[in-house]
């Protein structure tokens, strides 16, 4: 028997300059992010759609997600493998693909990590677990393109 969680968020669009959506190029395509506890997220649409580039877009945040849950698999595994990590940082990357009628989709992802471990780690062992990470993160297991892992290790 699986258990359920629930997550909850509210999503204001706030992008009203006055006319609401009257007229297409009127609006902005910004909206905040607010979950309980938490501090606001001030985000905006893809900067190709007419979005604020300088605010997160719903595809960044896919591919932080995406990185932000293997990370916290990778350390999990990690620690009970006696893998030390001191240092993790990731710069991945999402490809997307538009079709005819405009709309787009995310075709892959690849999670680009450098991991600092302890002097002497073994390093295959790292690798190997992030392979096990996608039995497990549930970000991962939720979206339909593949994703991959490139991950660079640098003994700290």
């Amino acid at each position: 028997m699986s258990k359920t969680h629930d997550y909850g968020a509210r999503v204001s669009w706030t992008g009203d300059r006055g006319d609401g959506t009257r007229h297409y190029k009127g609006y902005d395509r910004s909206w905040r992010i607010m979950t309980p506890g938490k501090l606001p997220i001030d985000c905006s649409n893809d900067p190709l759609l007419g979005g604020d580039p300088s605010k997160p877009n719903p595809e960044d945040l896919l591919l932080a997600s995406l990185s932000a849950c293997h990370m916290l698999w990778f350390l999990h595994l990690a620690s009970e493998a006696g893998v030390v990590v001191r240092g993790y940082e990731d710069a991945p990357l999402g490809i997307s693909e538009t079709g005819r009628g405009g709309a787009g989709r995310f075709v892959r992802a690849v999670l680009r990590p450098t991991i600092s471990v302890e002097r002497g780690a073994d390093l295959v062992k790292a690798d190997t677990l992030h392979h096990a990470v996608h039995d497990h993160c549930f970000i991962a297991r939720s979206v339909s393109f593949p994703i991959t892992c490139e991950a660079k290790y640098v003994e700290a």
